[in-house]
């Protein structure tokens, strides 16, 4: 395990109401000074893929980037790493659905109102669109994920609904293919600019 991923299991625990000593020895011998705060492990994914591509090492750059397994979890996580917990600079990632909860966690911790960058629907929708929904099928069809798909627009519950809310939902349906594919939209983006959610984090980091 390296030491960021070590640091992340420690303030994971600490979250879950273990001791919060072994975040705080590893912060200060990391020099962690800031934490990107995401939903889940598909941000965590596409984030880590845009980071490589521009030749950037997050985590010796002091950078931990930190999936918190749902939105909903943010008051917690921002309190013990924000400015009135281990004094850490704070940003994150989320859907505009969510922004509420950010909200309320970077008020809880002191960090002011900036730093967070929001998704009109969610990260994937805003990769879809970057990408257009021709490319992004091809990736599907390239990951071998086609006859999947295939089967899913199918469904009755995807009548009515356009070409890219059919892909956003499909990435969703079956477990770690968000993850997945998280990193192949971002990868397959090649020197294009990224969305700009994701292009203005990493740009402040």
């Amino acid at each position: 395990m390296s030491d960021m991923n070590a640091f992340r299991g420690a303030v994971t625990a600490w979250a879950a109401g273990g001791s919060g000593d072994r975040a705080c020895e590893l912060a200060g011998r990391l020099s962690v000074r800031t934490v990107v705060l995401l939903e889940g492990l598909s941000d965590a994914a596409a984030v880590g893929a845009l980071a490589t591509r521009d030749g950037r090492d997050l985590a010796a750059e002091g950078v931990c980037v930190l999936p918190m397994g749902g939105a909903m979890n943010v008051g917690r996580f921002s309190a013990l790493l924000g400015p009135r917990g281990l004094g850490l600079r704070l940003t994150g990632l989320c859907d505009e659905g969510e922004l509420g909860y950010y909200e309320r966690g970077w008020q809880r911790a002191g960090a002011g109102g900036d730093g967070v960058f929001v998704c009109a629907a969610d990260l994937e929708d805003e990769l879809i669109r970057a990408l257009g929904v021709e490319r992004v099928t091809e990736l599907v069809r390239e990951q071998g994920d086609f006859r999947s798909l295939r089967t899913f627009l199918r469904q009755p519950a995807q009548r009515g609904r356009d070409a890219g809310q059919q892909l956003r939902r499909f990435l969703g349906t079956k477990k770690g293919r968000k993850i997945r594919y998280g990193r192949v939209l971002v990868e397959a983006l090649g020197r294009e600019r990224a969305p700009a959610p994701l292009d203005g984090l990493l740009a402040a980091l």
